[in-house]
Parts: structure tokens; sequence; C-alpha cells
């Protein structure tokens, strides 16, 4: 299922979203030119540098991406054409040094993307639920709320892997507390849904708790196949915007008056 946009008009103008939006497009058009100029080895040392990587934190120390060199098959010349880990010997001491090498990535990585696919989702879902839960909050509340999510996520994805040396990035802990921040604000609220049908689409009008439901239940079902994505994260995220969002809402006369919808 796909959400293309809810029937739920935000009475004001959602800044800190449309810059997480921005600020995400960004970022992922620098790693392409990083690419572009440095190689493929340029482009995934950025990952390596600033994604999460749960063994780091896990064993306090940090993983330095460096080249493999392998000969071209079509030439004399050896090319750095992927990337291999180095642990530093000296593990990381003081709580300055962890904050900027292990724990700045829990921030970093939520602006980071590994393909326009990935992007796309991501951006789609943030817009879709975010700029009601930015409505809700307010834009400098909505911003350290998006932000907390997204570094709870990150930790429980650390806690359920922690000897994994596969940098992690992507907003989408941050977004699935938002989607859980949603689904307390605007149960009720019409979700316009692309739903696959076999072998064409059609758009259905869902409500929120309907479709948050299902898609926090496929979740739980893929954490058990495994893979590659981080499904632990996008469920930590989920749960922490479910028992946060109430912190962070304004009690105003208009906000309150939703909140109750509940």
């Amino acid at each position: 299922m796909l959400p293309i946009r809810d029937i739920n008009p935000a009475s004001a103008t959602p800044l800190v979203t449309v810059s997480l939006v921005a600020i995400c497009v960004i970022v992922f058009i620098y790693q392409l030119a990083l690419g572009v100029r440095g190689g493929p080895f340029a482009a995934q040392a950025f990952v390596y540098r600033h994604g999460l990587i749960p063994f780091e934190i896990a064993h306090g120390v940090k993983l330095t991406p460096h080249p493999a060199r392998r000969a071209h098959p079509l030439s004399l010349f050896e090319w750095p054409d992927e990337v291999r880990l180095r642990v530093v010997s000296e593990p990381v001491r003081g709580f300055g040094e962890a904050a900027r090498i292990l724990f700045l990535p829990i921030i970093l990585s939520i602006f980071m993307h590994g393909s326009v696919v990935h992007l796309g989702f991501n951006m789609l879902f943030l817009w879709v639920f975010g700029n009601n839960v930015e409505d809700a909050m307010g834009h400098v509340r909505f911003l350290f709320f998006y932000l907390i999510c997204g570094a709870a996520a990150g930790l429980i994805h650390v806690v359920t892997n922690l000897n994994s040396q596969i940098p992690t990035i992507g907003a989408s802990g941050a977004i699935a507390g938002i989607m859980g921040a949603y689904l307390v604000l605007y149960p009720r609220a019409r979700i316009l849904t692309l739903v696959p049908l076999f072998f064409y689409f059609t758009f259905v009008e869902l409500p929120a708790v309907v479709f948050l439901g299902i898609w926090f239940l496929m979740q739980l079902l893929m954490a058990r196949s495994g893979g590659d994505v981080a499904w632990f994260a996008h469920i930590g995220g989920f749960i922490a915007g479910l028992f946060l969002v109430r912190k962070f809402v304004r009690y105003s006369p208009r906000s309150r008056g939703r909140y109750r919808g509940w």
C-alpha cells in the first residue's frame, strides 16, 4: 500500500516538513556528486563515515573505510572499486569523542538515503503524515519530536543488531515516529491509498487507523523474516511516536479538539 495524500488539510504551512524534505534531497544529491567526482569508493566511504553502524556503538570502536585494490580485468592497473572496513586499534575514549564519532551518526544517518526509490518513498510518507503532525505540535516541537523518534529508532536498531558492521541510513525510523503520532492525533482521517490488486492497482480511501495498523503489522511480519531493511528501527520509531506525542502536542483549543478525537 502506498499513501498518496490524506483528506485532512492543515491550517498552517508545514515549514519544518518542507525543510526536512529539502535537506534530505540536498544530501542525496551531494552523495551522488561524491560518486561522480571521486568514484564508487568516495560515495560508499561517506556512508560508512556518517551512517549508523551498530558495531561501533556496541563495541566502542570506529570502523574506518579504505579501498580494496583489485586488478581491473581489461588493464594492468588496479582500481579501488569496493569498500572494506578496518577497526581502529584504540577504543573511543571520552564523551566528547564518543558523541562526535559514534553517536552523531544516529542523527546524521536520518538525512541520508541509499537510492532514488529509498528517498522518494520516505519523502512521500513524510509529506503525507508530517504536515498535520507539525500543525498539531508547532514547528519547533515537531522538529525535536522528529529527531528524537529518529534517534530512538536508531538505538533500537543498534540493540537488535549489536554486531552488524553494515551502515544504516534513511529517515524511515523518524518518519515511523510521525506515523505513530498521526495515529494518536487523527485516527479517523482518510488516507487516499494506492492498493495493488493482483495485476492492477486501485485507489481506496482508508481510515488512518486501518492504514497505519496494516503498515505496523507488516513491519512486525517483515522483522521476523530479516533482510537488509532495518525493520526494528521502523517498529521502534513508531512506538516512540505513539508514546511521546502527548508530550509535544500544543494544547490550544484547536489542537486539543483534534486530540480528543482518539
